[in-house]
């Protein structure tokens, strides 16, 4: 079945009054996007990123609210597409301060394959470094050139293999890891650096998220490729001491694939939880933020080993 996209154009007040009146016509899931939470987000002093693209800054704050629902791209799903625009011209009636927007709809034509693939058509397998081919779940290898087969679903996290910061750890990854070693992955999203380091022989204790969602996916992935991964531990382990503890001590190798300002924050942490001679690998840091991290880094008693760059984005390999 194909299915009819219809947005509703409204205002964040006005979000309250259209779900309530999608209800009233038999609309029970629906995509929100509410111009306020850019703004929230942009404000947020608690969210650490480096960047936010100041093209994708004016087109944000460009956007109306709107609330997108899908309606079956058949005589049944007209009549209700029908009901709901009158239902919409009530509501606007009895708009008097114009509080809730335009309250008009777009509409626009979903193919069902495009719904159950929409950018799972651009995600391939692709080698990583000297030891991995990465794919998704949906592709097949046919050569695998004698790598390692690392299936990766990333559902809403992070991590197909594509980023660069996800290739420069999984690469030093390849250098480091020995049979054995216990490891750290500190913000894991798809869990695709924790399930690269257990197929290299690691032993992960622990991996660690700030969205729940992204433990279970890694835990899925995990399975998917046969590897353990540890325990899953939710949370802010800068600014949650509890958490902190429970991670534990004693990790041959640490994995953090975050932010600088993160990296620079728990660089302390890091070396209270590594082994005397265990091993930090840290990226997702932006190539002019690299000198600040080592130095914090070297602050913390680290020996960089190594910094590795792509045209964006560097990688430090540091030894306690």
């Amino acid at each position: 079945m194909d299915w009819k996209e219809v947005t509703i154009y409204t205002t964040t007040a006005g979000i309250g009054p259209v779900e309530a009146l999608l209800e009233d016509n038999g609309v029970e899931g629906y995509v929100l996007e509410d111009a306020a939470d850019f703004e929230e987000f942009l404000q947020d002093t608690e969210i650490y990123w480096d960047y936010v693209d100041e093209d994708l800054v004016r087109e944000k704050r460009a956007q109306e609210t709107c609330l997108k629902i899908y309606l079956s791209d058949d005589e049944d799903g007209a009549k209700q597409y029908a009901a709901i625009c009158a239902a919409l011209e009530n509501l606007k009636a009895r708009d008097d301060e114009h509080a809730w927007g335009r309250l008009c709809t777009e509409t626009a034509l979903t193919r069902q394959e495009d719904w159950e693939w929409g950018w799972k058509q651009y995600f391939k397998p692709f080698p990583v470094g000297e030891t991995f081919m990465i794919k998704p779940s949906w592709e097949t290898v046919d050569d695998a050139q004698g790598r390692k087969i690392l299936e990766i679903d990333p559902a809403s996290s992070f991590g197909t293999g594509s980023h660069d910061t996800t290739q420069l750890c999984m690469a030093a990854l390849e250098k480091l890891v020995h049979p054995g070693d216990t490891l750290l992955d500190m913000g894991t999203g798809s869990g695709i650096l924790a399930i690269a380091a257990a197929m290299l022989g690691a032993d992960v204790k622990t991996v660690v998220d700030i969205d729940e969602n992204c433990l279970k996916t890694a835990q899925e992935n995990a399975e998917k490729n046969h590897v353990s991964i540890g325990r899953g531990l939710c949370g802010d382990a800068l600014r949650n001491p509890q958490l902190a503890q429970e991670i534990g001590t004693g990790y041959d190798i640490i994995v953090a694939n975050i932010v600088a300002d993160v990296i620079i924050g728990m660089a302390p942490m890091f070396a209270d939880k590594l082994v005397p001679g265990g091993h930090l690998i840290c990226s997702g840091i932006l190539n002019e933020r690299a000198e600040e991290v080592r130095a914090a880094l070297e602050q913390n008693g680290f020996a960089v080993l190594s910094h590795e760059q792509s045209e964006d984005w560097s990688a430090f390999t540091a030894k306690k």
